[in-house]
């Protein structure tokens, strides 16, 4: 029987399914970097911005395309959208690290994009995003697998998603504030009966409010006639401990009269 050594792996299967990544292209060094980032930027935040302001760092020099996808292709694929995608591409334009917004892009990046827009670089964070499409198993497959795949970083605890379910939660309070601000109930799809169902809440939740508050107000109260009548009857104390030894006082300014 033939001895087994110690982490030897020269008789291990091998897996054969697992394909190394490709070697990043080299970048020109005649011309600026053409790197493109693409997404949906639906209610544009920082951590957009953060994955915008990577991109544009990737190379000292740098010329940053980002791509939008239109509402068409996003809620076919995607699904609804908070804003337009005019307004979409409008908050990209007024993001100081983009270069230029190209509109309607592409779900999925092929050969001929690149080659039309003179891409060099695709950047995005480098978890695989499923393609609704059925173009293929990742959007950026195509790209990981020529090396022209940059990757950048998420920012953790912030996405429109985030905001959305913010917005939800207290959804209540949001519809009040704009049916107080003016915004008929039509406008805001709320029903008569659910109008009328907050105006109910938010009045006891004030009364609630106004209660507590005057509670607060005579516990205060409270606290300072207490503190009045221990200083009255300390007051006393002393006055009558000096009015029965004044001299100790004058003689040992610093004795205790209590």
């Amino acid at each position: 029987m033939a001895e087994v050594k110690p982490n030897d792996t020269s008789n291990a299967p091998i897996n054969t399914h697992s394909k190394p990544k490709p070697d990043l292209m080299p970048p020109p060094q005649d011309r600026p970097v053409r790197v493109y980032a693409d997404g949906i930027y639906d209610l544009f935040h920082f951590g957009h911005a953060r994955s915008l302001e990577q991109a544009k760092k990737s190379f000292p020099n740098t010329y940053l395309l980002v791509g939008c996808c239109n509402d068409e292709t996003t809620h076919k694929y995607k699904g609804k959208t908070v804003m337009t995608e005019a307004e979409r591409y409008e908050s990209l334009r007024h993001c100081k690290w983009v270069d230029e917004v190209i509109p309607d892009a592409p779900w999925v990046i092929n050969q001929e994009f690149l080659d039309k827009n003179k891409i060099d670089y695709v950047a995005h964070d480098s978890l695989p995003y499923a393609d609704a499409s059925g173009a293929a198993n990742d959007v950026y497959e195509f790209v990981k697998s020529v090396g022209r795949f940059k990757e950048t970083q998420r920012t953790d605890g912030i996405s429109t998603s985030d905001i959305i379910m913010r917005i939800v939660k207290d959804y209540n309070q949001y519809v009040m504030r704009n049916l107080d601000r003016g915004y008929t109930r039509k406008e805001l799809g709320v029903s008569y009966v659910k109008e009328k169902r907050l105006r109910v809440n938010m009045r006891l939740k004030k009364l609630q409010e106004k209660v507590k508050e005057q509670q607060e107000k005579v516990g205060e109260k409270v606290c300072q006639v207490f503190r009045l009548r221990d200083y009255d009857a300390l007051s006393s104390l002393c006055n009558n401990r000096v009015r029965k030894d004044p001299f100790t006082l004058l003689l040992n300014p610093s004795v205790r009269l209590y």
